[in-house]
C-alpha cells in the first residue's frame, strides 16, 4: 500500500479509480466508492458500493487504486508523493548531472530510484540518507552524495 494514511484514503464515501503501474488512471476503469473498510492482518478489507458480491470484488484483488490528488492532504514541508520523484533531475555535489528518475521501486529495503543516464544506461540509487543529500522540490532536483562505487 503506497499511503501512510489508509484509513483516510479508504474512508466511507471516498472515491478511487483503477490505476496503472505508472500512476495513471486505467483506460475504461470505473470510479468506485468506498462503502466501508476494516484492518485485516497487514492490510485492509474494503467494500465498494459498485462491487456487489465476492466474485466481482475478487477481480479487483492486487490492483492499483488511485485517489484524485486534489482530494488528498497536501504533503508536508519535508514530504512528497512518491510519483512526484519521476522525472526529477539527479545531480552530484559537483553539479554534474547523473540523469533523470525514470521509475521508483518500493522494495522491502525501501525506495529505489531507477535513474536513466545520458546514453540510455540506468543506475539504481537508494532513496535513503546514505545516498540522497536532499530534494529540491521546487526545482525538481534530487541532490545525491552516493557511496563510492555506486555510479561505476
Amino acid at each position: 500500500m503506497l499511503t501512510d494514511a489508509p484509513g483516510a484514503v479508504f474512508a466511507p464515501g471516498r472515491r478511487v479509480f483503477a490505476g496503472t503501474e505508472r500512476g495513471a488512471r486505467a483506460p475504461g476503469g470505473p470510479e468506485l466508492h468506498v462503502k466501508r473498510s476494516a484492518t485485516f492482518k497487514d492490510g485492509l478489507i474494503v467494500a465498494f458500493a459498485e462491487l456487489e458480491d465476492r466474485n466481482a470484488a475478487e477481480l479487483w484483488r492486487d490492483r492499483l487504486l488511485l485517489v484524485p490528488a486534489e482530494e488528498l492532504e497536501p504533503p508536508g514541508e519535508h514530504e512528497m508523493y512518491i510519483h512526484d520523484l519521476v522525472g526529477m533531475q539527479v545531480v552530484l555535489p559537483t553539479g554534474e548531472n547523473v540523469g533523470i528518475v525514470d521509475e521508483v521501486f518500493e522494495l522491502p529495503q525501501g525506495l529505489v530510484l531507477d535513474v536513466k543516464r545520458t546514453g540510455g544506461a540506468t543506475v539504481m540509487i537508494p532513496f535513503h540518507q546514505s545516498a540522497v543529500a536532499y530534494v529540491d522540490r521546487a526545482n525538481r532536483i534530487i541532490h545525491i552524495d552516493p557511496p563510492e562505487g555506486l555510479l561505476d
